[in-house]
């Protein structure tokens, strides 16, 4: 009951946050396509956590057509990654949730990484919605910033999670056997 009230509690908050935002910033502008972003990412991190699911939809597993991220390095998630790094996003979320060298923070960052693209995957349709709504309401220009930033801050991430996870699941596998070793 406590997990559904958090949720119910959060998306109202979201709610009227979203209100201030179209009120007070209008829909067509580089301001509001960030706010927006940021406070559907939030809201995101709060549902995700307060529903506690253990995320093992088969939408989590690698597919044959991503034939091994050959498909996200051809429409590069490779430029995107280093970007990160350039930003200081890398350094910042390696502090934040440091990798050591243990099968359990390997199935944590792998657990993470479902979740992460869980958020993002919200998002991308409520964005897109709003993207749609200012196009059709006042001009495709001014929706321009919602559609770029829904792609920078929403789709590279989910890509980036798909890609990151088989890797993530092959350094897990390499691990076991390395413990298993030992144990022998």
């Amino acid at each position: 009951m406590k997990k559904i009230l958090i949720s119910i509690l959060a998306t109202i908050i979201t709610i009227g946050a979203l209100w201030f935002l179209v009120t007070y910033m209008g829909m067509a502008s580089f301001a509001f396509a960030w706010a927006l972003n940021f406070l559907l990412m939030i809201w995101a991190v709060a549902l995700i956590e307060a529903l506690d699911s253990q995320l093992t939809s088969s939408y989590f597993d690698d597919k044959k057509w991503e034939h091994k991220g050959k498909i996200y390095e051809y429409i590069g998630i490779n430029f995107f990654r280093k970007v990160l790094v350039w930003i200081g996003w890398e350094k910042l979320n390696k502090k934040a949730n440091p990798i050591k060298n243990s099968n359990e923070a390997l199935m944590r960052f792998y657990f993470q990484t479902k979740k992460s693209e869980l958020g993002h995957a919200i998002i991308i349709p409520i964005v897109l919605g709003f993207n749609i709504f200012v196009a059709v309401n006042f001009s495709f220009s001014k929706s321009l910033w919602l559609l770029i930033l829904n792609i920078l801050l929403n789709l590279y991430p989910v890509l980036l999670q798909r890609y990151n996870r088989p890797r993530i699941q092959r350094a897990i596998s390499l691990s076991k056997r390395k413990e298993r070793q030992v144990m022998m």
